[in-house]
């Protein structure tokens, strides 16, 4: 054996090789007269050479090293040929197939491009083929870590010895090996020691496709794929303009929508009988998942990932997240979840120091750390950084059916001085706050997104004033389909909590959205964050008595219906959720036993029936689509506006009091003579109202009829019935 397979098999021998197919499994002996074969396996005491297909001997090994290093001399073996091994530990044997007999040259690289480097890098099943009749199965195990010293796969497969199962790298920085009937199911992480000797903790696998809880955070391969699809008529429906279609969305956080009798969250299967038959006949059109990447700590809700392909264990596997998807979709139910490319935690099983260099965050700290979170931010200056997190995006839509990615934190992303004071951060290379790499990286993944999946769409949470968010990026936006509109729910919700006899003081934060709601592509939430963290829920930041609490809700929730802009609403704000959201508990459903609750739901439900069933209120992106008649009445705090459908006369008008004093005879101008109906009325008995319209003999339905009157600039007008803290929306009949 030449010196330089003795410094491989010392390496071996230590953990450290870097080239274990330069000492291992078969070579050509160094006077060309036959091979030798060359077997680590740490603890053996004996190992016997086998035919590949049968147990015809070939010979037996002699130990070379007590710590499982064996050798034999093959004289009159020319060609290469594959085998099995037969391995004693003592009174124990098994017979195993060498991976060392599999040079990554045996196996191309699983087809792949950019978008898609699932397909080839993490734990991938593969066959090796030996001759027209035989194939052995196994896993090829690959990992990018171009500045380790050395690599190694450790599992249950190898008693998690670090030195049984190194990894090669053909000099692109990825390293790879073939490990034969490791099959489904086998937990297994990677063991990688640093250029300058150091051992590293153990690394989940940054493509893992399942990853166990703490303690372990063991990777698992993840090769089932039981599930068969049955939303072929979802993913193959027309191609629809989501801009002028309803888009009614329900956030919620799956491990506290609904739990068991002992506290457990329900499952992925238990929420298809639970949550699809519920969101259905609250007439939403979308749900809206918070994190379901896998994440080591529950109070991160999900926002603090670690393990981007790997659907959180917590609620089940892989293949029964396919099914919730699956059954939501036959429900006619898109499906969003939340997605987190902003930043990643420091676990140490995580991407941190991955190799023993920053390979994924920003090696300068000014850049690569976010003082906020106490967590990494991705290097969106390196190519394989942009790689790993486009594939992951295109990974949810393909492998899952994702509809939509809500892209977590992005003014985070876009500025360098995010949360940083002066001298905390390095300015651009002209001297400002963007960061290119960052913008450059948000528009990649939009133009991949859209130009593949041209059902899918994306949704930017970005809390600044960034121009062209969801403006495509060839008019050099940024691409999203959406936007939250951050500013609308802050300045309304500073306006409903205010007492009303202050609100005419302050009628500017509900009409100043009006002033830019097309600049982007708006959603308005109403989310998660706004119920947490002594924020209070919703119910609980409205003034007054309980009556006048509840009539609060109801008004704004009816505001935000009429607003132009698609509709989002965290689990609870549907039925008044009277705690703070805690994501280690269950929302108090028992509340729908008090009417004021019920009367809550009832108003939300059909809310979502009214916005799906008028056109009018459909038109949410565009000025055709709305009009003012009264934004100035602050004395009465009232606004009243039309909604209208495109390249149609139909139409409607919105009328909100958001004061306890009903009005009897407010006149608005109209843009129409004829005859409008009231649709849809938020002070309702059924909704718990005080029904103050029946109270003064009109029906819920009412109809007024235009008169010759002008006001508010228009030559007709009606003369309606306000009651107090309510919203009103009638439809014009013509």
């Amino acid at each position: 054996m030449d010196l330089l397979k003795n410094v491989l098999i010392n390496d071996v021998l230590n953990a450290r090789c870097a080239d274990p197919f330069g000492c291992l499994g078969l070579h050509q002996e160094d006077n060309k007269k036959g091979l030798s074969l060359t077997v680590w396996r740490p603890g053996a005491t004996a190992i016997s050479v086998l035919e590949i297909n049968n147990e015809t001997l070939i010979g037996k090994m002699t130990q070379v090293t007590k710590e499982g290093l064996f050798h034999l001399h093959l004289p009159k073996q020319k060609d290469y040929f594959h085998y099995r091994l037969k391995v004693a530990y003592g009174d124990k044997i098994f017979t195993i197939v060498d991976p060392y007999q599999f040079s990554d040259t045996t196996f191309s690289d699983p087809e792949h491009h950019h978008a898609n480097l699932y397909k080839s890098q993490g734990a991938i099943p593969l066959g090796a083929p030996i001759d027209s009749s035989l194939t052995i199965n196994g896993t090829r195990f690959a990992v990018y870590a171009p500045a380790a010293r050395s690599v190694s796969v450790v599992g249950d497969f190898n008693g998690w010895d670090g030195s049984a199962h190194p990894m090669s790298s053909s000099g692109d920085g990825i390293w790879r090996l073939f490990i034969p009937d490791v099959n489904h199911g086998v937990r297994y992480k990677y063991e990688i020691r640093a250029n300058n000797g150091e051992l590293l903790p153990h690394r989940t696998d940054p493509y893992a496709q399942r990853i166990e809880q703490f303690p372990s955070f063991a990777s698992v391969t993840c090769f089932d794929h039981k599930h068969q699809w049955q939303d072929s008529a979802w993913t193959e429906r027309p191609i629809e303009d989501l801009y002028e279609k309803p888009m009614s969305i329900y956030e919620l956080h799956l491990g506290s929508w609904r739990r068991k009798a002992d506290n457990e969250p329900l499952s992925y299967l238990e929420l298809i009988d639970e949550l699809v038959p519920y969101v259905t006949t609250m007439g939403y059109t979308h749900v809206e998942l918070l994190p379901i990447t896998e994440y080591p700590f529950d109070g991160s809700w999900g926002y603090q990932p670690v393990g981007l392909y790997a659907v959180t264990s917590r609620f089940g596997s892989p293949e029964e997240f396919k099914a919730l998807v699956d059954a939501l979709h036959q429900a006619k139910i898109s499906v969003i979840m939340d997605w987190v490319p902003a930043h990643f935690p420091a676990d140490s099983h995580g991407l941190a120091n991955f190799d023993g260099s920053k390979q994924y965050e920003y090696p300068d700290p000014k850049k690569g750390w976010h003082p906020e979170w106490n967590s990494l931010i991705y290097d969106f200056g390196k190519e394989h950084v942009v790689n790993y997190l486009i594939s992951n995006a295109v990974y949810w839509l393909e492998e899952f059916h994702i509809d939509g990615l809500r892209v977590d934190a992005v003014a985070s992303m876009l500025y360098l001085d995010y949360s940083r004071e002066e001298g905390e951060w390095v300015p651009n290379q002209d001297g400002g706050n963007h960061n290119y790499e960052a913008i450059a990286f948000l528009r990649r993944l939009n133009e991949t997104v859209y130009l593949n999946h041209p059902r899918c769409f994306t949704v930017a949470e970005e809390s600044t004033a960034f121009p062209g968010v969801s403006k495509p990026t060839y008019m050099e936006g940024l691409g999203f389909g959406f936007k939250w509109n951050m500013g609308w729910m802050n300045d309304s919700l500073e306006y409903i909590k205010k007492d009303p006899v202050h609100r005419k003081y302050h009628q500017g934060e509900l009409t100043f959205s009006m002033v830019y709601a097309y600049d982007e592509q708006f959603v308005l939430p109403l989310s998660h964050d706004e119920v947490v963290h002594g924020k209070g829920s919703m119910i609980e930041k409205m003034p007054g008595d309980p009556w006048q609490k509840f009539a609060n809700l109801r008004v704004f929730t009816a505001y935000m219906y009429f607003h132009p802009g698609k509709k989002l609403n965290f689990m609870g704000n549907e039925f008044a959720q009277g705690r703070e959201w805690s994501h280690e508990r269950s929302l108090d459903w028992h509340l729908l036993d008090i009417d004021y609750h019920q009367g809550q739901q009832t108003l939300s439900k059909e809310l979502n029936q009214l916005y799906k069933s008028e056109t009018a209120l459909q038109l949410d992106h565009s000025g055709l689509g709305f009009e003012w008649i009264s934004y100035d009445d602050s004395a009465n705090s009232i606004l009243a506006f039309v909604r209208k459908a495109k390249n149609s006369p139909e139409h409607g008008i919105a009328i909100t009091n958001f004061t306890p004093v009903p009005q009897d005879h407010y006149r608005i101008g109209v843009p129409e003579s004829g005859r409008y109906q009231v649709v849809f009325n938020s002070d309702e008995g059924k909704y718990q109202g005080s029904d103050y319209l029946h109270y003064e003999g009109l029906s819920s339905d009412h109809i007024y009829t235009a008169e010759a009157v002008e006001s508010h600039g228009k030559t007709h007008s009606i003369e309606v019935k306000v009651p107090p803290l309510s919203a009103l929306f009638l439809k014009w009949l013509g």
